[in-house]
């Protein structure tokens, strides 16, 4: 009977191998994990489950049992050490599994600060799994001081939670504005005074120099010659794809694990999704850093897995929850070169990325309804005229009509 092995047991994981049963594989299964629990949803880590609004259970993407219900063999706190292409195994600890197709979703790593600069102390925090948010909770809270490194969404959602819970927080961005790398400058604009509305010192073109401490970070130096003494240290500068076991095992690395259109690594008895991956998109090898990406690439694999032949066309989507605001994001805005403001109702607001005359993405600030229609007309390959989408006067579902 036929086996399939998946290594890498987050929310790619998880939906690949609930794609497979649900599609009437019948052979094994087998999902390796690293981490203790099961897969869970990452999103809340930072927000609710760090306030104590949402509880662990909550954050599972399926209930424990589906996975024994489903005669899905589950391996857990199992870090995967070798995959030997040749002979198709893959090693994890003393035991050798063997597989016919394996898939990799093994994910991405956070960027850490280097030990030179004080990245090793303790207090000194990243946002990526569920023991980093365990590990930096009890430091949350009021009255304490926080150091965000890092003016991207993570660091932007970090300083909201800590804002919110009181603490004193300052974000350092090396670049010139916060989002510069994933947003226009009215993107920007928006949420710098979003933050500082809330209390938040933002400090653009400003970097650290150094964190402070003997055993736990008491302070830090900006790249300005600041000096601020501190209580915990989060670093938000970036993620990398989780490549090292593909590259280990021989496989094309290229910006992520390289695939192709349906899923396929260099190897054709592997394959790939979610953020370890990369994938052509328009043109160019890209990798979408998203759980909608995560879901749908995983889900295509599956069936691929299975047979079906069909490539995989994303249609990339995203969101960020910062105070009481939620950004939706559709498409991809590389290459703009021009952004339209359109107001909503109240203080709702959205920006349209243009290329020319092509429309490839939309920043909604509570606005769903601009979001959606963006999302549609982007997923249609339709573009209105940029003066049309500007005219506050025009309905927008007017612009979905054929």
């Amino acid at each position: 009977m036929s086996h399939i092995v998946v290594i890498g047991a987050g929310q790619a994981g998880s939906s690949l191998v609930a794609k497979l049963r649900s599609e009437g594989f019948e052979g094994e299964i087998t999902l390796i994990g690293e981490e203790a629990s099961p897969p869970y949803q990452r999103p809340p880590l930072s927000k609710k489950y760090l306030t104590g609004e949402m509880e662990l259970e909550r954050l599972f993407l399926r209930p424990t049992a589906y996975y024994a219900d489903n005669n899905i063999e589950l391996l857990l706190s199992s870090a995967a050490k070798s995959i030997d292409a040749l002979a198709k195994t893959v090693t994890v600890g003393d035991r050798e599994i063997p597989y016919d197709q394996l898939a990799l979703t093994t994910g991405s790593v956070p960027r850490r600060l280097p030990d030179a600069i004080g990245g090793g102390l303790k207090g000194v925090h990243v946002v990526r799994g569920l023991a980093d948010v365990d590990a930096m909770a009890p430091g949350v809270a009021t009255g304490k001081r926080v150091l965000i490194v890092g003016g991207g969404y993570i660091g932007l959602e970090a300083a909201s939670v800590c804002a919110k819970m009181g603490m004193t927080v300052t974000l350092v961005e090396m670049a010139e504005r916060i989002l510069q790398r994933v947003a226009c400058p009215e993107t920007s604009a928006y949420f710098r005074d979003l933050h500082r509305a809330h209390g938040v010192d933002i400090r653009e073109g400003v970097g650290l120099d150094r964190l402070v401490g003997e055993d736990h970070v008491t302070g830090a130096v900006l790249s300005d010659g600041t000096e601020l003494a501190l209580d915990m240290v989060i670093v938000g500068v970036g993620i990398a794809p989780a490549t090292a076991l593909a590259e280990k095992a021989g496989l094309v690395v290229e910006n992520g694990i390289r695939t192709d259109a349906q899923g396929r690594t260099s190897d054709t008895s592997i394959w790939a999704a979610g953020d370890c991956a990369s994938l052509i998109y328009k043109g160019n090898r890209i990798r979408l850093e998203s759980v909608q990406n995560a879901i749908d690439q995983a889900e295509c694999v599956a069936s691929n897995m299975l047979g079906a032949g069909k490539d995989y066309a994303p249609h990339p989507w995203f969101w960020s929850d910062q105070y009481d605001v939620k950004l939706q994001i559709a498409g991809l805005n590389t290459g703009y070169d021009r952004v339209l403001v359109r107001p909503g109702e109240g203080q709702t607001v959205s920006h349209w990325y243009y290329a020319g005359d092509t429309l490839l993405a939309v920043d909604a600030m509570n606005d769903p309804r601009a979001y959606m229609v963006g999302k549609r007309l982007l997923e249609a390959g339709k573009s209105p005229a940029a003066e049309v989408v500007a005219d506050p006067e025009t309905e927008l579902k007017a612009l979905l009509r054929p």
